[in-house]
This record gives structure tokens, C-alpha cells and sequence, in this order.
């Protein structure tokens, strides 16, 4: 038996439960992972709460450009994290046990001490990576990717993807405009690279009516129409969040004027998994990318970290240690 926060039934940060697990072993291509840090994102609040919620099943969710649904109560949360492989199935050929490694996205389940996992779902952490580092960096440095040059607009440009954008961007050499929800976030964020402007008119003006290549939007329903306001003719808006409330349905009419892309980050492949993972950790390694790990909590205190995000009490990036 291991420990394991569970959910039973869809609600608030109370909801998140600290109970004993079976695992059992690993099978064919799976390996068996001893987490040493766990990722929080916004993407397992919307698990806890039941977004998307489709009436006649269990919850169905969109997670990173995949559908898929918790066939049965309880589950896990938890979509990101790092450990040491214990143990490996029948025909795992790239992992051995005592492998430091990461993994982010399905399967769900990572809130937990233990973890069995497809092999072609985990990641190799290069030595000089702390677990803490590693699993507070994947699932936000894989949604981070900016291209040298472009004009870019990021929300939430002090939390842990808009921190990492920040960076990533400004060491590109690219410009970035940001939007902050406190005053008191504005420091990290200017440390970023970031100038402090404000939103629509201003990147506007910024831009001499030309708008942004990109924006970054994690807030959802209260950005949304903004941002595609200040894109430029077919650029891109990348939606990977909703903070603030589920976006409105989008009319294709609103895309066509300006021919825009509308697009949730995913890795289609176990390459391109490997390879966007690598390019995140080799810019932690050479100190492109400062993860600011901000928040610590046990694993027990799921519901305190939840509610911390909740209440916008936290920068950077949190996570749970087992």
C-alpha cells in the first residue's frame, strides 16, 4: 500500500482526500516510479471541480489537446512528476530501476506516493537536475515554446508557465508584454524580462496597430476576446487555461477576420516528448530558464496548495513532496 490523494466526489480544495492505495506491479511496457516531487498546475484544479463535465458519464476533460474522462470514482489528480523507477514490466527495454525520470500529461494520477506508468510516457532527467526542479518545470516549460523574434503577449506573466515564457522569450530576443494579477507580482515578472504595459489599447500602441504573433492566454473566459483582439493577422493564440472562468463558445467568424490560429500545446509523439522535454531541461542546465520554486507542501497538503492557487496566493511554481 502506498499513500495518495483521492478524489471522491467533485468540489472545492476539501474535496482532496489523503488515503492508502494498492498499486500492485508493474505490466507489459509499464515501470513502476517512486515519486520524489510532484508538479501543481490549474489543470488539476479543473479535474477536482469537474469542468468540462458531461452530464451523462463521468467528467470528460480536455487536457493539452486530448480528450479523455475519470472512468470511476475516486481518482487521483496530478499530471506531472518526477522519481526513481522501482520497479519495470515485461518488454520495458529503455528503463532500468533507479532512473531518475519525469513524466507529464496522461495518465493522470501523479498526487501519489507511488505511481505505475507507461514507459513511453516517462522522460530521462539528466543528473544535474534536482527531482524538485524537474517536476515543477515539465508540464510548464513544454507549454513555454517561443520562436526568436516574435512579438508575444503573455497572461499571468508572473506564474509558473508565464515566468518561463517570459525568460524563454526574452532570452530569444523576443518582446514581451505581460499582464500581472497583483501589484505585488510586478517585480518578479519585470526580473523576467517583462516591461509592465497594460492590455489591449496598449499593445496596440506598443505594436503600431499591428498586434502580437502570439499570445499565451491561462486565464480563459476574462482575457479571451481581448487577446484575439491584439493578435495580428494570422497569428496565433494559444489557450491553455481558464483562471478566471470557461471561455465562451468561439464563432469561426471571429477567427476569420484576421485568419487566426487557435490552438491548445500538445506532444503528438513519444519523439516529440522526448525531444521538447530535453530542450526544456537543457535550458534549465545552462540557466536560460530560473525555475522559481515558490511554494513547497507535503503531499498530504494537497488541499492547502489548492487553495492557495485558488485564492491567487501563489508565483512561480508549487509543488507537493511525497
Amino acid at each position: 500500500m502506498v499513500k495518495a490523494i483521492r478524489v471522491h466526489e467533485l468540489g472545492g480544495p476539501q474535496v482532496l482526500k489523503w488515503e492508502d492505495v494498492e498499486i500492485g506491479e508493474p505490466e507489459e511496457g509499464e515501470v513502476r516510479v517512486k515519486n520524489k516531487a510532484i508538479g501543481v498546475n490549474f489543470i488539476d484544479v479543473y479535474f477536482r471541480k469537474g469542468l468540462y463535465y458531461k452530464a451523462d458519464t463521468m467528467p470528460l476533460y480536455f487536457c493539452k489537446g486530448l480528450y479523455y474522462k475519470a472512468d470511476t470514482m475516486p481518482f487521483s489528480p496530478g499530471m506531472e512528476a518526477c522519481g526513481v523507477g522501482t520497479a519495470v514490466g515485461p518488454g520495458v527495454t529503455d528503463r532500468r530501476v533507479g532512473d531518475l525520470v519525469a513524466y507529464v500529461g496522461t495518465p493522470m494520477g501523479s498526487y501519489a506516493e507511488e505511481q505505475i506508468l507507461p514507459e513511453n510516457k516517462v522522460v530521462p532527467v539528466p543528473p544535474s537536475i534536482d527531482p524538485i526542479v524537474a517536476a515543477s518545470v515539465l508540464l510548464k516549460g513544454m507549454t513555454a515554446q517561443v520562436k526568436p523574434g516574435h512579438m508575444v503577449l503573455v497572461h499571468a506573466a508572473a506564474g509558473g508557465v508565464g515566468s518561463l515564457l517570459c525568460q524563454w522569450a526574452n532570452a530569444l530576443g523576443a518582446t514581451v508584454i505581460g499582464t500581472l494579477s497583483t501589484k505585488e507580482k510586478t517585480a518578479q515578472a519585470k526580473d523576467d524580462g517583462l516591461h509592465e504595459e497594460d492590455f489591449v489599447a496598449r499593445v496596440t500602441e506598443i505594436t503600431s496597430d499591428n498586434g502580437v504573433d502570439v499570445v499565451y492566454d491561462s486565464v480563459g473566459k476574462d482575457t479571451f476576446q481581448g487577446s484575439l483582439a491584439c493578435l495580428k493577422t494570422r497569428g496565433y493564440m494559444v489557450s491553455f487555461g481558464q483562471t478566471s472562468g470557461a471561455i465562451d463558445p468561439v464563432p469561426l467568424s471571429a477567427l476569420a477576420a484576421k485568419s487566426l490560429f487557435l490552438t491548445r500545446p500538445a506532444c503528438s509523439t513519444r519523439d516529440k516528448l522526448v525531444e521538447v522535454a530535453g530542450e526544456v531541461f537543457a535550458n534549465v542546465e545552462s540557466g536560460i530558464l530560473r525555475v522559481r520554486v515558490n511554494h513547497k507542501y507535503p503531499l498530504s497538503h494537497a488541499a492547502q496548495a489548492h487553495a492557495d492557487l485558488k485564492n491567487r496566493k501563489t508565483s512561480g511554481s508549487a509543488v507537493l513532496i511525497p
